[in-house]
């Protein structure tokens, strides 16, 4: 099948790569080129540098709405399918409507659960033990098309934001593979959504990973997985945000929330709700990442202090 491919992470660069050499994709839509880093350094997009590794068009514009432009590259492409994962813009109606297929879309829960921009971060954040893949044909309401098919997938405690992305990303690649060969043979089954069972997952701000010590130790815990590696979760100690990259739950040590608890070269330990953290590992504001006993032996954190 003739296929325009749009994403722009990591997560979609599988999801490419497992339609070329089997689909001929002629066309890649990107998001433009971001400063990245210290030094700001202007980075292309994953999904830009595997398409020029396989040496498929690029082009990334700004914005879709009203760009005819774009909507004229496309059509002279005449794809029978566009394939959407992980893009990062709302796709116009005049370019919903330009493939025979319509546009397919990758996205990374079980639809209509975790619609939006974050359903990964969102899904350990809230500790469910399950998430997948779902397949669907794109409508104008986002995230709200019909269902192809799904994928389940079990969250592991061990897994964070990064390792449940590339878990997804690899099934994602398999089931949407799958999708287009059943629409290929007119075998597709398309599955309107329960409505009343749709949950949204917004985009992740700063914000998003500030610890609340009076919350209980898993939904602390699942902060921490939910939102690494950005924007991270953290907490202020001397003024200065410390996120924290490693750490574990103590229940039968209690103390005031946010109170610390203990400090030696066993980690950073604060009260919580129900128990307590542990911190074994941070990343102080403007440092490398670095373990508590590192930290603990350039900066005082005394037994009693009240995090801010």
């Amino acid at each position: 099948m003739r296929i325009v491919f749009m994403g722009t992470p990591e997560f979609a660069v599988p999801i490419l790569s497992s339609l070329i050499g089997s689909h001929d994709v002629g066309l890649v839509i990107t998001q433009p080129d971001r400063p990245k880093g210290r030094g700001r350094k202007l980075t292309s997009p994953p999904v830009k540098v595997c398409a020029q590794d396989n040496n498929i068009p690029v082009i990334q514009p700004v914005k879709l709405k009203d760009n005819r432009e774009v909507c004229e590259i496309i059509k002279i492409k005449a794809p029978d399918v566009i394939v959407v994962a992980a893009y990062g813009n709302i796709l116009p109606k005049e370019i919903l409507e330009l493939p025979e297929y319509g546009c397919i879309n990758v996205h990374a829960s079980l639809l209509p659960k975790y619609r939006g921009a974050a359903p990964i971060n969102w899904a350990i954040i809230n500790g469910d033990s399950m998430t997948g893949i779902t397949i669907m044909k794109m409508s104008r309401r986002l995230d709200a098309g019909e269902i192809i098919l799904s994928k389940k997938v079990s969250i592991d405690d061990e897994d964070n934001a990064l390792t449940l992305t590339e878990k997804l990303s690899e099934i994602g690649a398999g089931a949407l593979m799958e999708a287009i060969g059943m629409i290929k043979d007119n075998k597709a089954v398309y599955h309107v959504q329960d409505e009343g069972q749709a949950t949204y997952a917004p985009m992740l701000s700063k914000d998003t990973g500030h610890i609340n010590w009076r919350r209980s130790t898993t939904d602390i815990l699942n902060l921490v997985r939910g939102t690494y590696p950005w924007p991270g979760a953290y907490f202020y100690a001397n003024g200065r945000m410390i996120k924290v990259t490693g750490c574990f739950a103590e229940q039968n040590i209690k103390g005031n929330p946010s109170e610390v608890l203990r400090t030696d070269r066993d980690g950073i330990q604060v009260g919580c709700v129900d128990g307590s953290v542990v911190i074994t590992s941070l990343q102080p504001e403007g440092k490398r990442p670095m373990t508590a006993d590192e930290y603990l032996r350039g900066n005082k954190l005394e037994k009693g202090t009240v995090l801010e």
